[in-house]
């Protein structure tokens, strides 16, 4: 499950700790519908590597003077573009 890069593994805390970021930065990437973590049965926010490449992601162009806003939809389109482009590789084994 740990292999699993959609398993949620982190909590809020650790997730924050380990981007450098405050939890309010990760609630905003909530609200913002960039990440949506999974709850444990106690309503705490868990996250997954998937979901923190994201947000490093948010945070690299946050950092860089980008709009939260604009950020979660330029990722969104990258995360976007990687999915058409991997689906396509897989439709044509030849050309990749």
């Amino acid at each position: 499950m740990f292999d699993d890069d959609d398993y949620p593994a982190y909590t809020m805390g650790r997730a924050a700790e380990m981007l450098g970021t405050t939890p309010g930065f990760l609630r905003s990437l909530d609200e913002a519908k960039l990440i949506t973590p999974q709850r444990s049965a106690g309503g705490h926010r868990r996250y997954s590597r998937y979901q923190l490449r994201l947000a490093a992601r948010a945070r690299e162009l946050v950092d860089k003077g980008t709009a939260l806003d604009a950020a979660c939809r330029i990722i969104i389109l990258e995360d976007q573009l990687e999915e058409a482009l991997r689906l396509n590789r897989a439709q044509d084994p030849g050309s990749g």
